[in-house]
């Protein structure tokens, strides 16, 4: 069976819910894609978390080595990494808990998919999460 994403209604209302978003990759460069889109979702009101081994802090907040590092319940897990690096990370978002992995525009991996969804999480591929939320919450999420 073909993978397929939520759909936009069921993406609008993971945005909605979410409080959390860990984000797997999230570069300390400013001109870095990960750096933009999760220096604007955390203007929109999210709570990033940056894991990152390499960094102490980003956008203000502690970084964590893993997922399994951070201290508190993660609704998305944000992926910012290459393909073939996200069946591991998929592993660890079902091992944490998390609700949703979030595989950012151009990263789809059907391994970690599957990990993922048997894991009881949703899974979005391909999608960038502020382009969603900017076209599905335009006004903000609360």
């Amino acid at each position: 069976m073909a993978f397929e994403n939520p759909s936009r209604e069921q993406i609008k209302k993971i945005l909605q819910q979410t409080r959390t978003v860990a984000v797997v990759g999230l570069s300390e460069d400013p001109s870095k894609t990960s750096h933009m889109v999760s220096q604007a979702m955390q203007a929109k009101g999210y709570r990033i978390i940056p894991v990152n081994p390499k960094a102490d802090r980003i956008l203000g907040e502690t970084c964590y080595p893993s997922l399994k590092d951070i201290p508190e319940p993660v609704d998305i897990v944000n992926v910012f990494r290459r393909p073939e690096h996200t069946p591991p990370i998929a592993e660890e978002a079902v091992a944490i808990g998390a609700k949703v992995l979030w595989l950012q525009l151009g990263i789809v991996n059907e391994e970690a998919a599957d990990i993922a969804a048997k894991g009881g999480l949703t899974v979005i591929m391909d999608r960038c999460i502020k382009v969603e939320d900017s076209i599905l919450l335009p006004e903000g999420k609360r």
